[in-house]
């Protein structure tokens, strides 16, 4: 055998080089995981109940009408635009992509604790597929909604799209933020779901959806200033209101406290996740 080929055989006692892993699998992993968590919540919670999406619908649908045959009976007109049902749409809706997010989100360790104990499904893919899905499904839920009522009554808005995805970007990142946060806080602590639920009653009618921030006297103005949802829907009325500026709204105040409740949820869960799920 020739100097050459002796060079290139390998030696029997050399073990052969380890071989580099294949770039984008534990990506690929990763959106599997999504994927069928995903496809989980749509059978558990839209495939049991008869009408599935059509829930989604109707629950906005019946509140914004309700709020319209009450309002109408004492007042002629809504104090921005001519639409009742427009009005009261554009601040329901977000605060019902809101409640929604958090409340799926924030239980997206119970809902899928079982299939968290396989070492390739990671909280944050129980997080991620929860808030994309519903997310997706809130949004279509407006976008029908709110253009059955244009194409239904004589709203006379001009729709602003720039302004309305950073409005429903800012409600999203809030929602996963909170959410995020209170997928630790109601695992680790039980009695922590009864808190969160005293707090969110009265936020309905904290959050400006039937009546406008610019029109509360003081001190009550700058106390609801804090309330992110009302710069939310501030923000989401001035996308379809040309002549309504909402200059109260800051844009940076919603997404600072986003960024500090996902932050602090995501440093909790990636400490103690792995207890939670023994609890």
């Amino acid at each position: 055998m020739s100097d050459t080929t002796q060079a290139h055989t390998p030696h029997a006692g050399v073990p052969p080089a380890p071989q580099r892993p294949r770039p984008g699998v534990p990506r690929l992993a990763t959106l599997r995981s999504i994927g069928a968590l995903m496809l989980r919540e749509m059978a558990t919670s839209y495939g049991r109940s008869p009408g599935g999406y059509l829930w989604a619908v109707l629950e906005p649908v019946a509140g914004i009408a309700l709020l319209t045959a009450v309002f109408s009976i004492g007042f002629r007109s809504p104090v921005l635009g001519t639409s009742f049902a427009m009005f009261y749409a554009t601040g329901m809706l977000p605060f019902i992509l809101f409640t929604d997010l958090v409340g799926k989100v924030g239980q997206a360790l119970n809902y899928s604790k079982q299939l968290l104990a396989y070492p390739r499904v990671t909280f944050v893919d129980a997080i991620a597929a929860r808030f994309v899905l519903n997310l997706m499904t809130q949004i279509l839920v407006s976008y029908a909604v709110l253009g059955g009522i244009v194409a239904l009554f004589e709203t006379r808005v001009v729709v602003d799209g720039i302004v309305l995805v950073r409005a429903y970007a800012l409600a999203a990142a809030l929602a996963l933020g909170l959410g995020t946060f209170n997928a630790y806080m109601l695992v680790r602590f039980p009695i922590y779901q009864r808190v969160w639920s005293i707090a969110m009653r009265p936020l309905f009618l904290l959050s400006c959806i039937f009546y406008l921030f610019d029109n509360l006297p003081e001190p009550y103005r700058g106390w609801l200033w804090y309330n992110p949802l009302v710069h939310v829907i501030g923000l989401i009325r001035r996308g379809f209101y040309p002549n309504y500026d909402a200059l109260y709204v800051s844009e940076v105040y919603v997404l600072a406290v986003s960024l500090v409740a996902l932050t602090a949820g995501l440093m909790l869960l990636r400490r103690e996740h792995r207890m939670l799920l023994e609890l």
